[in-house]
Order: structure tokens, then sequence, then C-alpha cells
């Protein structure tokens, strides 16, 4: 079970035992592993990508990107992970499906930011 122990204690609080906290911990689960299937078929095999990612030196809001690939994993509500563009890569340390056009990727170490992402510059 993921939930820390503030948090059972309160989910027990209002009513819930432990049967309870472990079906909501396993539906939780559940959600994450249905959201990285989701964010992996939306970079498929790569491809060109665009994302609202702030860089340095850039000129524009949208950023253009050539993605490798995308290797993401979970554990619990834990989705982390890494994307790996045509130069560079970056960790994963969370995402989710905003429609299926737009998905946002928290990523980690050298950006440190929500990021959204795109295969049409106009849909973000």
């Amino acid at each position: 079970m993921h939930f820390d122990p503030r948090e059972q204690a309160a989910l027990r609080e209002v009513g819930l035992d432990t049967d309870d906290l472990r079906a909501a911990s396993d539906l939780v689960s559940d959600a994450v592993e249905s959201d990285a299937e989701q964010l992996e078929r939306f970079f498929g095999d790569g491809g060109r990508f665009y994302s609202d990612m702030e860089m340095a030196h850039s000129a524009t809001d949208v950023q253009e990107h050539d993605v490798d690939h995308v290797d993401l994993y979970t554990h619990g509500a834990s989705l982390r992970g890494y994307l790996k563009f045509d130069s560079w890569g970056v960790p994963i340390e969370g995402g989710r499906v905003l429609s299926d056009d737009v998905v946002e990727l928290s990523l980690g170490p050298t950006v440190e930011a929500r990021v959204k992402f795109a295969r049409d510059p106009d849909d973000l």
C-alpha cells in the first residue's frame, strides 16, 4: 500500500477500513499504470514533438524536439522514467494525459518543470 501513515490515518478517520485502503491503493496503482501506457503510446516510436519547455536563449514559447523514445516504469503511485531526445535526455518524475493531443510530463534535473508536449504546435 502506498498511502503514507498520515494519509492512512485520515482515510481511516473518515470510515475506510484496511480492505478499503487496499482497494483504493490498487485503484491508484492501476490508474498510474494506465497513464504510463497512454504516455508510451503517445510518444510511440518517437519523432517530432513540440513543447512549452522554457529553453535558455530561445526566442519562442514553443520548442521543437526530435524524440528518440520514452522509457517509463511505475511503482504504486509513482510514474518515473526517461525521455530521450536526439542529442540529450531528461528524467521523468511524473506525467499525465491531458487530451488525445497533449500530455504533460514532470521533468527532473536539468529541466525541473512540468512540460506539455504535442505533435502539433497549435495544440499547445
